[in-house]
């Protein structure tokens, strides 16, 4: 059951549930609207929607979508690895042809989406311009 965000609408607009918001974040578009892009480059994050105007340069994904995406791919390539090795115990030479242009292939591919995810996390979860509290991080 999805739970819609009531502070976070446009005025006058009726407000998006929150799986659309996180399935926005992950396409690239805003969280918002879903209809903007998110990302003025290939992961720097936009100043403001194009669409409906929400300031997204307060938004910071920091470190997560690379620790996300490095336990994402840690887990997969290592058991793939640990498969192939057990079934035909390939040379290590073969092992690195294999597994290291699929770990960069992989991580250029999680970046983007998991940052998307996580300006939009933020969004749903923190008010971004609210003063800081004494104590929260």
């Amino acid at each position: 059951m999805a739970t819609t965000v009531v502070t976070a609408a446009v005025a006058g607009a009726a407000p998006r549930p929150t799986l659309a918001m996180l399935a926005s974040g992950l396409c690239g578009r805003c969280p918002r609207c879903g209809k903007g892009p998110l990302f003025s480059g290939f992961l720097t994050v936009a100043d403001a929607c194009g669409n409906c105007g929400l300031g997204l340069s307060g938004h910071d994904a920091g470190d997560g979508p690379a620790v996300f995406a490095i336990f994402i791919l840690g887990f997969g390539i290592v058991g793939l690895a640990a498969v192939v090795e057990f079934l035909f115990a390939p040379p290590l030479w073969l092992h690195a042809a294999l597994w290291l242009p699929l770990t960069l292939i992989g991580a250029i591919a999680l970046l983007r989406p998991l940052k998307g995810l996580t300006v939009a996390l933020q969004y749903r979860y923190r008010a971004v311009d609210e003063p800081e509290r004494p104590g929260a991080t």
